[in-house]
């Protein structure tokens, strides 16, 4: 599939593109992978990773750019979009920047997708896009529905588009293992509610499920990978065993629990053993047996969150997680 062909990955120096490109490299030796991205002391840090592979090329670019976009998409085969502004505070209090680059920035890669004759473009989603209640969510959720919308935009051209879905990504920057443990030992740890539920995933997973998307995609799939939940205060004790916990209230912005699939999706989902598709509403392309396959409707009023999830993720589990990749949390 992505063997000898030119990948470009937006927003690629963040933790997605860290593990997506020395996985792909070495699963599918494709011809060129194109790292798009604003930031180029990150682009610097990363180069060094791949200092003498040819394969891996830079370039300096924005996505609300839609020139420069245009120029970076020559030649390339298939598209990771993976560029956002994700953090939720910063979206809340910068909205009109937030749509700009999740919003704008992804009805310019769509058009410059289509017109440059892309074969497939998988766009990164987040448990936040389902029934939102931030910005952050909100933005994500129409990147979501124009990246579906896409395929019937595409018209006469080849360019398919799809999207993958998941939660908390396990040790990424930002994210609340990191700073756990970056905070463990002034002996307290602040926690939001201490009901609070949250999906885990690994970036390998995450970069396998992309890899399945481009593989099993006929256009307009949401993709939604089936992983386990876990309390915020299980982690904080396999993070801090001996730390307090202060509950300090939920952010701007937060839920109590996330989702992934609400009720009102279940119409058109299907599920399957490892993950779960969304098919689009329009065109009756929810009851195309080419985007079905061997999945199974799920039944009416189906909804999939981290509190109502059937499989969870243990203290042991995570510690023994934990262990093996303490030198990479949070540098990713």
């Amino acid at each position: 599939m992505l063997t000898g062909q030119t990948i470009l990955v937006t927003g690629g120096t963040g933790s997605f593109g860290n593990t997506f490109v020395p996985m792909t490299l070495a699963k599918y030796n494709p011809k060129k992978i194109i790292i798009y991205s604003r930031d180029e002391m990150k682009q610097w840090d990363m180069a060094k990773k791949f200092q003498g592979d040819s394969r891996v090329r830079f370039f300096i670019g924005d996505v609300r750019d839609r020139e420069r976009l245009y120029r970076a998409l020559d030649g390339v085969d298939y598209v990771v979009h993976a560029a956002a502004t994700k953090i939720v505070p910063t979206a809340e209090y910068n909205p009109f920047e937030c749509v700009k680059t999740n919003i704008n920035g992804a009805m310019n890669l769509i058009d410059a997708c289509i017109d440059k004759s892309i074969k497939r473009v998988v766009a990164l989603s987040t448990d936040k896009a389902s029934s939102p209640v931030n910005l952050y969510g909100a933005t994500k959720l129409a990147s979501d529905k124009l990246f579906v919308s896409g395929n019937s935009y595409a018209g006469g051209h080849d360019t398919r588009f799809a999207v993958v879905r998941y939660g908390n990504v396990m040790g990424s920057r930002g994210s609340v293992i990191p700073f756990f443990m970056s905070i463990k030992d002034q002996g307290v740890l602040p926690i939001t509610d201490d009901r609070m539920t949250r999906f885990m995933i690994s970036l390998e997973q995450g970069v396998e499920l992309v890899w399945h998307a481009f593989d099993d995609m006929v256009g307009g799939e949401i993709y939604v990978k089936k992983i386990p939940s876990m309390k915020v205060t299980d982690l904080a004790t396999v993070v801090a065993p001996e730390a307090k916990h202060e509950i300090v209230g939920i952010r701007p912005g937060e839920k109590l629990h996330e989702q992934m699939i609400g009720a009102e999706d279940a119409y058109y989902t299907y599920e399957y053993p490892e993950h779960f598709k969304i098919l689009p509403a329009i065109h009756s392309w929810d009851k195309d047996a080419s985007r079905i396959k061997a999945g199974r409707k799920v039944p009416e009023g189906f909804s999939y969150t981290s509190d109502n999830n059937t499989d969870w993720m243990s203290k042991a589990d995570l510690a023994a997680w934990i262990n093996a990749n303490r030198e990479k949390i949070g540098s990713i």
